[in-house]
């Protein structure tokens, strides 16, 4: 039980130290774009290799695809809402930050930290060890999205106090996300816990192309393209290793 809390907690909490960098550090946006890059590699990786192998070995191919189109599709009208509400750049920085709804960014970020981390704790349940590949690639990806989400938030007037407050907050929430996975999934059928894995591979497929990888090309060109098949090739090595 600890162990889900911890592990979701240290996934969550890459996003509260891209704040403090972000707060501390005048941070390039290329820097950021090429971390994005790599961590979107990484992500799309964790989601292939990890959830939806798993999905596919324990369900099939049937109950997979429809837990992927079920995950995407709802991550995908979330993130419309976001968006409409002024959250559609809560992971740009520099001057392609929202300035005006502090509150649809933060939003977004614990829409994206709270399917993760329950999947994180699901993990456990099985292997009786932490996804080593998700939490890594999870954790790669959450650092430019604190950056860059803080900057968004300063130039909607938000305090450094309440900043810090608020990745606190989602730090709490990945904890306990991935505490909620580990306590109410170990009861649950093998169909199930696939079809959850693969709905957690849908949303972060989904939020990877909608989010991440236009970002990153945006602000760091061409180059973004061996930097996220390097994150490919990284999750591709982790999960040979895990196996």
């Amino acid at each position: 039980m600890w162990n889900a809390m911890l592990w979701g907690g240290i996934s969550g909490s890459a996003a509260l130290i891209g704040a403090l960098i972000a707060l501390l550090l005048p941070i390039k946006k290329k820097a950021v774009a090429y971390i994005m890059s790599f961590g979107t590699g990484v992500l799309i990786g964790a989601a292939a290799y990890e959830l939806l192998g798993h999905s596919v070995h324990e369900a099939g191919i049937q109950a997979t695809s429809i837990g992927f189109i079920a995950g995407a599709g709802i991550f995908t009208l979330f993130d419309i809402f976001i968006s409409k509400q002024g959250g559609e750049k809560r992971k740009r920085s520099g001057e392609h930050a929202s300035n005006h709804s502090g509150l649809a960014i933060f939003a977004g970020t614990v829409m994206d930290a709270v399917p993760e981390s329950i999947m994180i704790g699901a993990s456990l349940i099985e292997k009786q060890t932490v996804n080593w590949l998700l939490v890594i690639a999870i954790f790669i990806s959450n650092i430019p999205e604190g950056i860059s989400s803080t900057i968004g938030l300063k130039k909607g007037g938000y305090s450094v106090r309440k900043i810090l407050f608020l990745w606190l907050f989602v730090f709490f929430i990945s904890a306990l996300s991935s505490l909620g996975g580990f306590t109410f999934l170990q009861q649950a059928s093998p169909n199930m816990t696939a079809m959850i894995a693969s709905f957690a591979g849908g949303g972060i497929i989904a939020m990877v192309a909608s989010t991440m990888m236009p970002e990153a090309f945006q602000e760091g060109g061409p180059a973004v393209g061996i930097i996220t098949a390097l994150g490919l090739l990284t999750s591709l090595i982790l999960d040979s290793l895990s196996g």
